[in-house]
């Protein structure tokens, strides 16, 4: 299984995100959805986890996967091409930028913090913007 994760990378908002301040992402209904998954994991636990333990939690909630099944349905999800957190609506659509350290752990800035700023001007990180929402005209 080839490593996913990303070193020393911020990824900055969207160049269409509507957001000029950073928004906590709202369940609608009983069922939370991807985005808000997310940010509980990554918003309550910064540099805790890394992108792959990000993207396959968030499926193994949403999919009832139990605990004991976990190992083997991780390296069965890993084993077909996943979207990165690049593709999120945390950076797309509610501003938040994803700073991936050098660990390869994740944790959230708002668009609008010194923080994103700095990070966003740090030369020694690599940079890349979240996947704009729509296409370029």
């Amino acid at each position: 299984m080839k490593d996913m994760n990303h070193y020393n990378l911020f990824v900055e908002v969207a160049e269409d995100c509507p957001a000029f301040a950073a928004e906590i992402p709202k369940a609608k209904g009983d069922a939370k959805s991807v985005p808000v998954l997310q940010f509980e994991m990554i918003g309550r636990h910064p540099y805790e986890f890394s992108q792959e333990d990000v993207l396959f939690e968030v499926f193994a909630v949403r999919n009832g996967i139990p605990e004991e099944r976990k190992p083997a349905e991780r390296e069965k999800f890993f084993s077909r091409g996943q979207p990165c957190l690049r593709t999120s609506s945390l950076g797309k659509r509610y501003g938040w930028g994803i700073h991936h350290d050098e660990r390869g752990k994740v944790a959230l800035y708002p668009v609008e913090s010194e923080e994103y700023r700095k990070l966003a001007n740090d030369p020694s990180l690599k940079h890349t913007k979240a996947m704009r929402s729509s296409r370029a005209t």
